[in-house]
């Protein structure tokens, strides 16, 4: 009997090992993904820059493009420590200038939403704390730049004119840019996602719920209604794709 129960044991931890090894093989794979097309993204940040019609969104996309070096610079460091090697860059990469700013905009926001669906495999695959510290980090700031993208989005989706909004920039007598309001009101959102995050809420689930939350927040919700709202159409099965992603591992 005992050496039946080892036995199972054994089986059970060399399955364990064989998972483990699995993941970290595809999370390795992932972060060298990660750090590919760099002078691509550096191309398409200076595109949305040079675009943007007001100071505040050059600001909001530089501070957005300096985070994306910065994660770089961590995928590469990680990807050394896993591996004991520098990452290979890849030759021939190609700019495609978006058609417009607002389709640069849109294509940065659902550029957020597939990054995160690869960063939530690579945390996935990570055994040490360290390494997932990393990755949370990362992570919280994607959080950020969504609700980010969606600001501009909503803004210049909504706006008439470019004239009528620095007008009421350069009327403005608030202490604080109109980023940082913009974040201040949302941070709620934030707090909130990063409390679901702890509570082991799946990574693709939290981003539909909060960037979801943020639209709506862009069409004139508070931040309170925005989040019943979403909860709502979860509960009520309005909204298909949360319930499915709630049920994701």
């Amino acid at each position: 009997m005992n050496s039946y129960i080892s036995g199972e044991n054994d089986n059970t931890n060399e399955d364990s090992n064989n998972d483990f090894n699995r993941n970290l093989k595809q999370a390795i794979i992932l972060i060298e993904e990660a750090v590919q097309g760099e002078r691509e993204d550096q191309l398409f940040y200076e595109y949305l820059i040079t675009q943007a019609p007001t100071q505040e969104e050059k600001d909001i996309i530089a501070s957005i493009r300096d985070d994306e070096v910065k994660h770089n610079k961590l995928f590469r460091q990680l990807y050394k420590e896993l591996t004991g090697k520098e990452v290979k860059s890849k030759n021939g990469e190609e700019f495609a200038q978006p058609g417009s700013y607002l389709d640069g905009i849109k294509q940065a926001l659902f550029g957020e939403l597939k990054a995160v669906e690869k960063y939530r495999t690579i945390y996935q695959g990570l055994n040490r704390q360290h390494h997932r510290d990393v990755l949370f980090e990362i992570i919280t700031d994607e959080i950020k730049h969504a609700s980010k993208y969606n600001f501009l989005y909503t803004l210049n989706r909504t706006e008439p004119t470019t004239t009528s909004r620095e007008h009421k920039q350069n009327v403005a007598t608030t202490d604080s840019s109109i980023p940082d309001q913009w974040l201040q009101y949302l941070q709620p959102l934030v707090t909130n996602a990063l409390k679901e995050v702890n509570e082991g809420i799946n990574l693709t689930h939290l981003f539909q719920e909060y960037i979801l939350a943020g639209v709506l927040v862009g069409n004139k919700y508070s931040v309170q209604q925005a989040i019943e709202q979403v909860e709502k159409w979860e509960k009520s099965g309005e909204s298909k794709l949360l319930q499915q992603s709630k049920k994701m591992k």
